[in-house]
């Protein structure tokens, strides 16, 4: 068990208002404790870890020099925002992180007013930030629009359309680049310190090529004296050129772990007249936590861990994961057809491609915080001839939306989509639920859509969308390991639009989609107790439905209930519309649709977030008994 810190001056500080009491001099030690804090904390529950600990400094001193929540701060992705949490009132709940009725993992408008905008999605705080800055502006109200962004969200395109349409913001508007990737120089010492306070002084802020040529002309040997002080001082000269094309002011790079340099920097920024300002601040992910240092993602999201060893609670052993079984499955195609290749937008490891990379350098890529790109890209290879497995998580490939329908189904390009973390996904709450991608994707034509029911099944979708040549094709699967079914030596062709029958009867007949087929079974079990002879069929697709399968099953039985892990839109809504076109509720048929409630579902673990969504055995037990008891004829939903 893992005894919490002592924490003696951080004790004294619930919100941010306690912290502007502080001398700077005790600044130091406020972070140190704030850091160990937040250790502990996310050792008793996991989560995200390494963003944390690189911005607990730059939390500290922008809490201290801003007038939060008048000032609106919004940390992008918000990962990075446990810190900021522990200094908003929200300490005593820290360690109810990521769990049913606890805190989110991400910043939240319904959780506090120091959340002025919620973030889970990368890329979106400078514009959320620029409408905050605009909205206070016409409102003649004070408060200023505070974004902090990471060099790897910068690499996304809307970061650059909210900069370039930032300028009328003016010193409403402050962007802080948090730049952890040490590709970039770090600075040095006392001397970046110094050029950063001087340039975002109020004298140097309105004679900016002052300010370049001060840094071009450092003294040579100076530059050779001090560590990458060369690479700092063109950085000074042409790394803020871009920013300022945008009509940005730009500031830095400084060391985001230096408070004595922070903090007047951040104050000249503060009651600067110019803007918008770019401070560039650079970090170290993890720091202050050796194995997070040492680690190769830097701790970037853990287990429970002890805080002594830094090793993290391993997962009992079962079944492989949905993730690694799609890796494997792919790299499987990849050695028997030199086309097949894979794309992902910043998640290497997430999706499993980090294993294909490894065996397929040439023919892997990832393209960034970039789906729209990504998708577009995969289109340009398919087009030419390749066989693109462009692999995205439900959630992000929202994202993508229209080049899925402008670049990939309206030309019916062969795009293959991998599509990860379908259905609910526990800890990471509804920022991160794929419960989308089944209506968006379904309702398009020219797509084929799969959902996979277990490991194995998985294992035949990859192989048939390798072997699918004729457009588009999506198949889905969920977070977390397989059921433990045995794997196929040789992976199947699947025909197109067909289905599967997995359990015969006679009254009552469950459609499933996807990885509910388990529990359909375990209801069949309970239906059968009770004398109500019960088939169960997978129909493996969405889209194209297997008509021929639904209609005997819909002639032949008295109620049919359709199962699916996505939102209303989605298979139920296919099938009753099939049902309908060809009257085959006309003489008396029961039919419900089973699938995720219209609501955003907060974190809990992923079986209580089914117990809540009415997808687990009992509840389909109880609409078919339900169902049965109506004497109404027609069409009903399961759900009002």
């Amino acid at each position: 068990m893992n005894a919490n810190p002592a924490t003696p001056l951080l004790d004294t500080v619930s919100t941010p208002d306690d912290l502007r009491k502080l001398k700077p001099s005790q600044l130091r030690q406020l972070a140190d404790e704030l850091r160990s804090e937040m250790i502990s904390a996310v050792g008793q529950t996991g989560g995200h870890l390494g963003s944390g600990l690189g911005v607990v400094e730059l939390t500290v001193a922008i809490h201290y020099v801003f007038d939060t929540p008048v000032d609106r701060l919004i940390w992008d992705v918000g990962h990075q925002a446990y810190p900021h949490k522990i200094l908003t009132g929200r300490r005593d709940r820290i360690r109810t992180l990521r769990q049913g009725g606890g805190l989110s993992g991400f910043t939240k408008r319904s959780e506090s007013e120091y959340d002025p905008f919620g973030t889970a999605h990368s890329s979106t705080s400078i514009s959320a930030a620029l409408g905050f800055a605009i909205g206070s502006k016409i409102k003649r109200e004070p408060g200023r629009g505070i974004a902090v962004i990471g060099d790897g969200a910068m690499s996304a395109g809307m970061a650059y359309e909210a900069m370039n349409n930032a300028r009328e913001a003016g010193n409403r508007l402050i962007v802080i680049l948090n730049d952890n990737d040490m590709s970039i120089a770090p600075p040095v010492g006392g001397l970046s310190a110094y050029l950063a306070r001087l340039v975002s002084s109020g004298r140097f802020l309105g004679l900016r090529e002052l300010a370049r040529k001060f840094a071009r002309r450092l003294p040579r040997p100076l530059h050779q004296a001090a560590k990458k002080t060369d690479e700092f001082a063109r950085g000074m000269a042409m790394g803020g050129t871009l920013f300022e094309e945008l009509g940005f002011y730009y500031v830095g790079p400084i060391d985001g772990h230096d408070l004595e340099a922070l903090v007047p920097v951040l104050e000249n920024v503060r009651d600067a007249g110019e803007g918008p300002i770019l401070v560039h601040v650079v970090t170290q992910k993890g720091k202050g936590y050796a194995p997070a240092e040492n680690a190769a993602d830097k701790y970037h999201g853990v287990q429970k861990f002890d805080v002594i060893t830094g090793e993290q609670a391993k997962a009992p052993a079962g079944p492989p994961s949905y993730t690694g079984v799609f890796a494997k499955a792919l790299v499987a195609e990849a050695e028997r057809d030199p086309a097949i290749c894979a794309i992902t937008a910043a998640m290497p490891t997430g999706t499993g491609l980090d294993k294909f990379a490894q065996m397929f350098p040439e023919r892997s890529f990832d393209v960034g915080i970039a789906e729209q790109h990504a998708v577009t890209f995969a289109a340009g290879l398919a087009a030419q001839g390749m066989r693109p497995f462009c692999a995205i998580y439900s959630t992000f490939l929202q994202r993508a939306f229209d080049q899925v329908v402008h670049d990939v189904a309206i030309q019916n390009l062969p795009v293959r989509f991998a599509i990860d973390r379908a259905g609910l996904v526990g800890a990471d709450g509804a920022t991160h639920a794929g419960s989308f991608d089944i209506t968006y994707l379904a309702t398009l034509p020219n797509l084929v859509v799969m959902a996979a029911a277990d490991e194995a099944e998985l294992v035949h979708m990859v192989h048939t969308a390798a072997k699918y040549d004729a457009g588009p094709i999506a198949f889905r699967y969920p977070r977390g390991n397989g059921v433990g079914v045995d794997m196929p030596k040789t992976p199947q062709l699947l025909e197109i639009g067909k289905g599967r029958i997995v359990r015969e009867g006679t009254k009552v007949a469950l459609l499933s989609l996807g990885t509910r087929l388990g529990e359909a079974l375990k209801a069949a079990d309970h239906l059968e107790a009770k004398g109500l002879s019960t088939t169960v069929a997978d129909l493996r697709f969405a889209k194209p439905l297997d008509t021929d399968l639904i209609r005997k099953l819909m002639l032949s039985h008295e109620v049919v209930v359709t199962i699916e892990e996505g939102a209303i839109g989605g298979l139920g809504a296919h099938v009753l519309t099939m049902a309908s076109d060809e009257g085959l509720t006309d003489a008396g048929l029961k039919i419900r649709t089973m699938r995720l409630p219209d609501i955003f579902q907060d974190q809990d673990k992923p079986e209580a977030q089914y117990d809540e969504a009415g997808l687990n055995a009992p509840q389909i037990v109880d609409t078919v008994l339900k169902a049965l008891r109506h004497n109404s004829a027609g069409v009903s939903e399961a759900r009002a």
